[in-house]
Order: structure tokens, then sequence, then C-alpha cells
């Protein structure tokens, strides 16, 4: 019932779906629904919620419960989403295991953890799978659905019709990999972000500002392939063109950052003079953010509309 469960909550809630919130604490619980419910109403009022539901209808939709039997009874489809821990959560779905059906989905919301390594040994291991939200699911819609070799394939497509009926974008890799796709992708970008600024080539404050106001703005409607394809004559063109321009600069790129030290120093302080680093002010920090993806999320749909 933290963050990534509370807005999973939401996601299905919009879609007209029963969602039973469980965690071992009760006040987590009651903070959980409180939230929901303040963020369900403000988006109500200011026409972003999201569904053909009322506020009120959606949140009569969403129950707690702190006992994991009662919790899962009747459900179709159950979506982990504790912290990133392999132990912690392989003891979850290990519990999981012993009290569901042969027919139920059993999905995690990891990051980057492998599922055959978090599924291994699990009785139900052919209905695991993994749909990793990005944070937080309810602003932005994309779902990575990784399933593992003992993974049946229906469920790789139940789950990604799911996810389509509900309004989130899966996509669906052909197997696992370290990391899946979107971190790959990120950490990639963090990496050379980090070197960057480490070596004084760049402040933090103007590197961010590459990626917001500028490749941000392309990967907002599409993505680095069709960027290259359209920035030529099609793909094989920009290949033919600039494929060597790229190795020159890719075999400048150093090593892993190790993520420590001075550049901690010099990224902190930038990015504590913007948002300090205390809950208010992070908090209203994240509450701009989400409205800026709301207001996105409007502006895609208008323009695949046109």
């Amino acid at each position: 019932s933290g963050l990534i469960g509370r807005s999973w909550a939401m996601v299905f809630a919009a879609g007209g779906f029963k969602v039973k919130l469980y965690d071992v604490a009760q006040q987590q619980l009651t903070t959980a629904l409180e939230n929901i419910r303040k963020q369900m109403k403000e988006m109500e009022k200011s026409g972003d919620l999201k569904g053909t539901l009322s506020a009120e209808q959606q949140l009569a939709l969403i129950s707690v419960c702190t006992d994991l039997k009662a919790a899962v009874e009747g459900a179709t489809f159950i979506q982990e989403c504790t912290p990133e821990n392999l132990e912690l959560k392989k003891k979850l779905f290990g519990q999981l295991d012993l009290i569901v059906g042969n027919n139920v989905i059993l999905s995690s919301s990891t990051s980057c953890l492998l599922p055959s390594k978090l599924f291994t040994g699990l009785k139900h291991v052919k209905q695991c799978i993994v749909s990793h939200p990005v944070n937080p699911p309810y602003f932005v819609p994309l779902v990575e659905i990784v399933p593992h070799q003992e993974t049946d394939p229906s469920i790789t497509e139940r789950t990604y019709a799911l996810m389509k009926k509900i309004g989130q974008s899966p996509v669906k890799l052909n197997r696992e990999i370290e990391g899946f796709v979107l971190n790959r992708l990120q950490y990639a970008v963090i990496s050379e972000a980090w070197r960057l600024v480490g070596e004084g080539v760049i402040s933090p404050t103007d590197l961010d500002l590459v990626m917001s106001d500028g490749l941000g703005m392309r990967y907002a409607f599409i993505g680095p392939l069709e960027t290259m394809h359209l920035n030529a004559e099609g793909m094989c063109n920009y290949c033919e063109r600039y494929a060597e321009g790229m190795r020159l600069v890719l075999n400048t790129f150093g090593p892993i950052p190790d993520f420590s030290g001075e550049t901690v120093q010099k990224v902190n302080q930038a990015l504590s003079e913007k948002v300090p680093a205390v809950p208010k002010a992070l908090e209203a920090r994240r509450k701009w953010r989400d409205e800026c993806l709301t207001g996105l999320a409007k502006l895609k749909t208008q323009m695949k509309s046109n």
C-alpha cells in the first residue's frame, strides 16, 4: 500500500475493477486510502480523473485488508508492490503460492529483479510474470511485461490485454534481461550524465535542461529509433550518414561511474538549491511533476486524435 501500490489501485479502479489493497499495517492502509481519496477528489475537480466513473464510484471499488488470504480471495490478478528486495518478494510470493488457485495471474512490480530468480521454486510458477510500471503508474502509462522461460504464454497475453483495458501502454519483452528495457535506457543516460557533470563539462542544472528542453521533448512523442528515421531520409540513410560519427563519440565514453564522492556533492548541491531535500519541498515538486505529466498525457491524447 505504498506509493506504487496506491497508484496501481487508482489505475485499476479507474478501469472499473474491484481492488483490495493489502498491508500488514492497518495504519498504512488507512493512510493509503486517505491519500487516494485526496488525489481522486483533486483530479475530479481539475477534470483530470481517469476513467468514466466518478471519484466516489472509483473509491467504492477500493477496499483494504490486513489478512493476505482474505485479500486475494476471488482475485484474478495480483500485483505485488513490496520494496525492491529479492528475499522479501520471494517470501510474499511463497505465501501466495500456497493460497491461490490455478487461474490467477501473479504479477510483480519489480524494476530490475529477474523473474526467473524471483519466481523460482513456486508451484504456480507458470502463472507468474513481471508487470513493471513507471513511477507513478497513474500518470505514466508504460508497463513492461516480462515473462520468464516457464511463464505460460496465455499469462503474458492476458496480462497484456488487461493493461490495455485499464488504459496503460504495455510492451512485451521477448525474454528477461537485467534492468529490463526502460532502466537499461535510463541508466545509460544517467551514466553519461554523471560523467559529463563529474568531468566539469556541464553543470547539473544545464544537464537536466538538455533533457527537459531538448531530447525529452522529442522523446515524449517519438522514440530514439523513429527520431533517427526522421532525422534523415529513413533509417538506412541515417546510418550511412551518421554511423561513423556516432562510433567516434561512443568510443570516448568512460567506465561505469561509482556514483560517489565529489560528484554526488556537486549534484546534490545544485538540486537542493532548486528543490530542498526536505519532505515538504519534495512533495510539492512531485505534485507539480504529476500535474505536468497529466497535462502531457492530455496533449498526447489530443495529438493522436488529430
